[in-house]
């Protein structure tokens, strides 16, 4: 047995037993998740994360754990974006604070399969076709730079997106109260819940996501033979986004440049790719601007309210 079928065994173990744990004792059925429970369990998760990157690195070397890390971070932040789109499909089908944990889990575990799908057709055509990294390179550059000048305006509307028009379509639905049920027999036919069609849209959503950060991280992970670091780093990453929901589920407001920093990553990895065949951009280099992008555009954003509110106290102040 070579090494990386080894880590290949661990890695399936420890995200076997994770989940059973996360289930088990971090989770209760039906109980509404605290800040408490949700720090805990980010705790978990990236600790589990670090771990399995100690082992890589004992495993097969500091260039390997360098890139997992890098990669693990760049879905990770990614994935931000994910966490508000995620908030606004919950409130607007009214979900019981005490279901989302379970739903949260089953639309993950469902977007976990279509990224796994995603990696083996981008590795394949990487591994067959070179030029593909020009053309990744090229729409990331597009995605950042439309993501940059979006307007602020421009709110996700879960009616009338695809993944919602596609199940309303396809899929017999009922409004009718669940009672925490996927699925309700109405006069001898069977019907899905509200709960089933955030599942889905969950799922669904993420291969939008999935079409971003994907190609992303074969700018840090350049050899398609390396799926297991591919693999690892986006499952953690998805494993993690759970927690992360509960997290910064009152603080959508106060994030508001997220979105820049996150456009500006993508900017950078769709330029890296484009020049690499000139100019080579160290891992640890890629690493730097994750880092620096994430945490300037949270540190702006709490400066910039706190500014607005400051001026908004001023101003009424003014006025009396």
């Amino acid at each position: 047995m070579d090494t990386n079928q080894v880590i290949f065994l661990v890695f399936g173990g420890v995200i076997l037993l994770a989940l059973l744990l996360d289930l088990g004792l971090l989770s209760k059925k039906n109980a509404v998740i605290t800040m408490k429970a949700a720090i805990i369990q980010t705790i978990f998760w990236v600790g589990l994360s670090m771990a399995f990157c100690a082992f890589i690195w004992y495993e097969n070397g500091k260039e390997d754990a360098m890139q997992y890390l890098s990669a693990y971070l760049l879905e990770w932040s990614l994935s931000i974006d994910n966490i508000f789109v995620f908030i606004i499909i919950f409130v607007f089908f009214k979900v019981d604070q005490k279901h989302f944990s379970r739903v949260l889990l089953l639309g993950i575990l469902m977007a976990i399969v279509f990224r796994i799908v995603f990696i083996a057709l981008g590795s394949e055509l990487v591994a067959r076709f070179d030029w593909i990294m020009y053309i990744f390179g090229i729409f990331l550059v597009y995605t950042g730079f439309k993501l940059f000048t979006a307007n602020e305006d421009e709110e996700f509307d879960p009616e009338t997106n695809w993944a919602f028009r596609l199940i309303k379509k396809w899929l017999p639905t009922t409004n009718a109260e669940h009672h925490g049920k996927f699925i309700l027999k109405i006069d001898g036919k069977k019907y899905f819940t509200t709960l089933s069609m955030v599942v889905i849209m969950l799922g669904l959503i993420d291969i939008v996501f999935a079409v971003d950060s994907i190609p992303a991280v074969f700018s840090i992970i350049t050899d398609p033979n390396k799926k297991l670091l591919i693999y690892s780093s986006n499952i953690f990453a998805v494993l993690g986004l759970r927690s992360l929901f509960f997290l910064l589920r009152g603080a959508a407001d106060r994030f508001q440049y997220l979105q820049h920093g996150i456009a500006v990553i993508l900017l950078f990895i769709g330029a890296k790719m484009l020049i690499a065949k000139w100019i080579h951009i160290p891992v640890w280099a890629s690493l730097m601007v994750i880092v620096v992008c994430i945490t300037g555009a949270m540190m702006y954003s709490v400066y910039d309210a706190k500014r607005d509110k400051e001026a908004e106290k001023g101003s009424t102040g003014n006025e009396g």
